[in-house]
């Protein structure tokens, strides 16, 4: 077990894409090509990760992107795992009041 001090004390974006990639890519990505449902569970930057992957987005685009919390997003991809589209699976404006809520969270942090 490492000492306590040399754990880092965060998790950048960068560093957390470079850990969720393999994931999605070892694990992940082979199962919805063999045709299976899969369900990713995640919280804050790991979600963040996948969906700057996965939309394209560049890293001020991904930092102003609210993901709120509980709310499905759906990816469809093609048959060569290329994203085809994405939605969330709920009203638009619930969705546009939930992800305000992400955004005044973060304000009220500064």
């Amino acid at each position: 077990m490492l000492p306590p001090d040399v754990l880092p004390q965060t998790e950048s974006l960068k560093i957390t894409v470079d850990r969720v990639l393999p994931y999605w890519y070892d694990t992940i990505c082979p199962q919805v090509i063999a045709g299976q449902r899969v369900v990713v569970v995640a919280h804050g930057n790991s979600l963040r990760a996948i969906v700057k992957y996965l939309a394209g987005m560049s890293e001020s685009e991904i930092l102003e992107y609210n993901i709120p919390t509980a709310c499905p997003l759906v990816f469809e991809f093609d048959q060569d795992m290329k994203p085809l589209k994405n939605y969330y699976l709920m009203d638009e404006q619930e969705l546009k009041a939930r992800q305000e809520a992400v955004a005044n969270q973060a304000k009220a942090k500064l």
